[in-house]
């Protein structure tokens, strides 16, 4: 048990900040400083929304920005990260606050938190490259659509509707509009998003969200507009940690939901971290301090209200294009998003919720990648298949059950590609020294066939009807030299066709079986069978002359004079075997 102890210890410490990581943030501190300000600026009005968006309010958003933005700057595996409040937890937090409240949301976000450390004591990070691309575009795809659906509400100034279910919500926030329309509202969040879409195109480096939400603001406090609902209040500064949200008894209702939130938290954050090495040059994360980092955000930002946090791709692309190079960039995100928090909250509080509507609203509009869609769309009908699939989930029942789907349906569409690639061939018999009449005669009474690829449990019943169909000769030749893998259903459908056949009185033998297949084959009894009175052989050649030997013995044929056979070189022998 010591021993354990000392091993997540030293695990624990391996995990932590080291001096390179100071000496980083040292390396250029202007460009960082600058990097920061500009994050901070376009994080704002995205973790109000954020915040709005989870139920929990637009504070909840500023203190998760500020608490887990920090925490996982310092102790997180990528050096250009930015955390806080996302869309994609956002999604998840929806259902969870409807059915237990905001305390059961903080709750689950420390669970959530203790997971992610221990995945990451575990070493879990690498896993995250065996994530199919298609999976992750249809999961961004869905994502974008429920944050859109999301903002429906805001958007056009009614009441949120009861329910969790985003196509539920959205359809009675219509109806509820269509009583009494508030163009006014719509009018707001239609220009906000207007002017970010519009301005991140013609000038991508200049703000505009933050701009276009100050300019609705000055707008509807100035022409004194009643229907355009603000904010409302906001602490002047972040709550004093306290631990009272928590309930004992509701811990194992809160189970799975802390589970989905871990898991979307692990696989948005490294795909964030992923994304951010993809767009500069030397630099590369380390996923288990990632998922290390954003652990401990989890843990501390419930504590002074704030939600789940995640690696955010946005603010993280941001960050590199305005020149970041250490996480002291991200760093100063977040106390900019404190000093906020501290001096301007009766001004953030006016801020009209039709405009965070737009930032939202505009946001889910460019996470959608027409490109890389096309591109998934046009690769293969699985990728395509893979990608609506993931997609469609993600809208109608949510995101981790959407990622377990399309993993599934990707695993699924593999496998079935694997077993289409092992084939069963006749192949002729080689001629070897015979004389054409001897060659008619064994051709006559011994069939050869080459397995090529995986034998395994996809594709081994395919295999074993394939093979009982054969009629109307005395020996089977198999020769397996180029089989790549075999597993355990393999192996039994091999047994299986051998004693199918051998009930027939037909006579099975085999050829090139490989080393490392012999363990699998002789788990299940294979070997046992096809050891039969000496009927494996090593090689194609051996194996026609004991084809030949059986049927001279059984009367089949008549006794042929022994010949000298040529040699056969190594290279050869393989290609036969």
């Amino acid at each position: 048990m010591r021993i354990s102890f000392g091993r997540v210890g030293a695990r624990l410490t391996a995990l932590l900040p080291d001096r390179s990581d100071l000496a980083e943030m040292r390396r250029d501190p202007r460009r960082d400083l600058l990097a920061g300000l500009t994050v901070a600026i376009v994080a704002l009005p995205l973790a109000l929304g954020f915040g709005v968006s989870s139920g929990l309010g637009a504070e909840a958003g500023l203190a998760t920005a500020v608490i887990a933005g920090a925490l996982a700057a310092v102790f997180g595996g990528s050096n250009l990260q930015v955390s806080g409040p996302t869309g994609a937890m956002t999604v998840v937090l929806v259902p969870i606050v409807a059915e237990h409240g905001p305390g059961g949301v903080l709750t689950v976000g420390l669970m959530a938190g203790v997971m992610l450390v221990a995945l990451a004591v575990l070493r879990t990070g690498k896993y995250m490259q065996y994530v199919p691309a298609p999976v992750v575009e249809g999961f961004t795809l869905g994502i974008a659509c429920v944050i859109a659906l999301q903002q429906i509400p805001n958007a056009l100034g009614v009441p949120k509707p009861e329910g969790d279910r985003v196509l539920v919500v959205t359809w009675n926030a219509l109806a509820e509009f269509a009583k009494n329309p508030n163009w006014t509202t719509v009018a707001f969040a239609l220009a906000v998003a207007a002017v970010m879409l519009v301005g991140a195109r013609r000038r991508p480096t200049i703000p505009f969200s933050i701009l276009a939400v100050i300019a609705a603001t000055l707008v509807s406090q100035v022409a004194g507009l009643d229907a355009v609902k603000p904010i409302g209040d906001l602490p002047s500064g972040l709550s004093v940690p306290s631990l009272s949200f928590l309930d004992p008894g509701a811990l194992g209702s809160l189970l799975a939901p802390a589970v989905a939130v871990a898991a979307l938290a692990a696989l948005e954050s490294l795909l964030s971290a992923s994304v951010a090495d993809g767009m500069t040059v030397g630099q590369k994360h380390d996923p288990d301090r990632e998922l290390f980092g954003q652990g401990l955000a989890n843990i501390a930002a419930p504590l002074f209200g704030g939600v789940p946090a995640t690696g955010a791709i946005a603010r993280t692309a941001v960050n590199v294009r305005t020149g970041a190079s250490s996480r002291l960039a991200s760093l100063v995100h977040a106390v900019v998003l404190a000093v906020i928090v501290f001096a301007a909250a009766p001004l953030v509080s006016r801020i009209p919720l039709a405009a965070l509507a737009g930032v939202l609203l505009a946001t889910a509009i460019r996470m959608i990648e027409v490109g890389s869609l096309r591109a998934m769309a046009k690769a293969t009908r699985a990728d395509a298949l893979i990608l609506v699939l993931t997609a469609v989930a993600t809208l109608a029942l949510d995101l981790v059950y959407a990622v377990i789907i399309g993993l599934v349906a990707a695993g699924a569409l593999a496998l079935r590609a694997v077993a289409e690639q092992a084939r069963l061939e006749e192949v002729p018999l080689d001629r070897g020294d015979h004389s054409a009449e001897e060659h008619a005669l064994l051709a006559e009474h011994i069939v050869a066939y080459r397995i090529d690829g995986p034998l395994f449990f996809a594709a081994g019943h395919r295999f074993l009807l394939e093979l009982t169909e054969v009629a109307d000769v005395r020996v089977i030749i198999l020769r397996m030299s180029r089989v790549t893998t075999i597993d355990a259903t393999g192996a039994l459908v091999l047994k299986d066709v051998v004693e199918k056949l051998n009930r027939r009185g037909i006579v099975v033998m085999t050829s090139g079986i490989r080393p490392g297949q012999r363990q699998v084959l002789d788990s299940v009894g294979a070997l046992e069978v096809l050891r039969l009175e000496g009927r494996e052989y090593a090689t194609t050649p051996e194996a026609i002359q004991g084809a030949r030997t059986h049927l001279e013995r059984t009367g089949v044929m008549r006794s042929l004079p022994a010949r000298t056979s040529r040699p056969v070189s190594e290279e050869a022998e393989k290609t036969v075997g």
